[in-house]
């Protein structure tokens, strides 16, 4: 179905598909209608990857997505997605260049998703909220930052009052952020959508020359996170020449000081992750500020490295264990002498390790299994009944 166009100039949280579901529509198929950041380049962001994992799941299942992305030079430039059978993409230069077409093809789904980071976000946010026919759905892919920020401000792609009018807000993190959207925000019904995998595209692969090290990390520049890459990867580095590190992610002062033996690339395509990650002997995963403080916050490449069988050592935050059993699956990390240990660790206990977390990803974080629980919420959101803040507009 692909139709790419530019227009203009130990826990699992599995919540297996129930017949209930398959019949949300009289012959068992969904159409979603999707407004998001990016699902054509995944350069500096966490949302065109499990975006696709879902999207391919449920083209999958028979279910039609259309994803509308506005055409920036910053992910047109380095755009990624070789191919998409499982979804209409969508590129448009300006909002008003697409605006009825889109909003024809929203008014006729039964789902429309507006998300995180969305350009224009606001004003498009406003027209699908005149809907009745389709469920409305937010999908705040980074809700800590999102509320953080319209407490001090706003956000350019959605308003406070714009929240409370969705029926149903999806959040990449869960925990009390969950309960903060629906008793602060007014939230009808909030619930959790986890970064994801797509095991047909991440499995371990021959490792390369390009990447193989001692350590790796892959991640964005972010003022937040720095000082834990800068303690937990690059004073490891410093204290041990004789090993390699690679240090994956755009935006990065590349004219800071960097030992030797620290390889640097501004990006890796998805297509090359599993590349990337079976050519490291351990990977390192860190989490922003924001998302960390909050907890309950797997990035998407934690699923990635895992899925490839690479060992995983990580920074800590509340809700870990929910995804990975520390000790067991992964290993936690809060110092330079912690990541030392672990780097010295024998072969065999690193890669059962390994096994036992890539295992649990396979088991529990699949593209699949999100699209799953995305359909169960979806049933979830059309079976509540209405809140009093919508009963109260009907009567007005």
């Amino acid at each position: 179905m692909f139709s790419t166009e530019i227009h203009g100039n130990q826990h699992c949280f599995a919540i297996h598909l129930t017949k209930s579901v398959c019949h949300i529509r009289i012959h068992g198929f969904v159409k979603i209608t999707v407004f998001g950041l990016t699902i054509s380049s995944s350069w500096g962001n966490g949302h065109a990857t499990p975006y696709r994992a879902i999207f391919r799941a449920l083209h999958g299942m028979g279910h039609e997505v259309h994803f509308f992305e506005k055409d920036v030079p910053y992910y047109s430039s380095r755009r990624d997605l070789a191919s998409c059978d499982y979804c209409n993409l969508v590129l448009y230069p300006e909002w008003t260049q697409i605006r009825e077409r889109a909003l024809q093809t929203a008014n006729e789904s039964d789902i429309v998703m507006a998300a995180s980071y969305l350009p224009d976000g606001r004003r498009i946010c406003d027209e699908i909220l005149t809907f009745s026919r389709p469920l409305r759905v937010f999908y705040d892919l980074d809700t800590p930052i999102t509320l953080v920020n319209l407490e001090s401000g706003g956000v350019d792609y959605v308003r406070t009052e714009q929240l409370a009018e969705f029926d149903l807000v999806l959040s990449f993190t869960g925990g009390k952020v969950l309960e903060q959207l629906e008793t602060k925000y007014n939230v009808r019904m909030a619930r959790p959508l986890y970064g994801c995998v797509d095991p047909e595209v991440y499995e371990r692969v021959e490792p390369d020359a390009e990447f193989i090290c001692d350590l790796s990390y892959m991640g964005t520049f972010a003022a937040d996170r720095q000082a834990k890459v800068d303690e937990l990867f690059l004073e490891p580095s410093r204290r041990h020449p004789e090993k390699q590190f690679v240090l994956a992610g755009s935006l990065y002062p590349w004219d800071w000081q960097w030992g030797a033996n620290v390889k640097k690339t501004e990006h890796v395509p998805p297509q090359a992750h599993p590349t990337f990650y079976s050519s490291s002997r351990i990977t390192l995963n860190l989490t922003r500020e924001e998302m960390a403080r909050n907890g309950w916050c797997p990035s998407g490449r934690f699923f990635e490295a895992a899925a490839c069988g690479t060992p995983l050592i990580t920074d800590s935050w509340p809700g870990l264990e929910s995804f990975f059993e520390p000790g067991s699956e992964i290993r936690v990390v809060h110092t330079a002498n912690e990541v030392e240990a672990a780097l010295d660790l024998p072969d065999g206990e690193v890669r059962a390790m390994a096994d036992r977390a890539q295992q649990r990803t396979l088991d529990c974080h699949t593209g699949a299994i999100r699209a799953r629980e995305l359909l169960q919420y979806i049933e979830e959101a059309r079976s509540a009944p209405p809140s009093e803040a919508l009963v109260g507009k009907v009567a007005s």
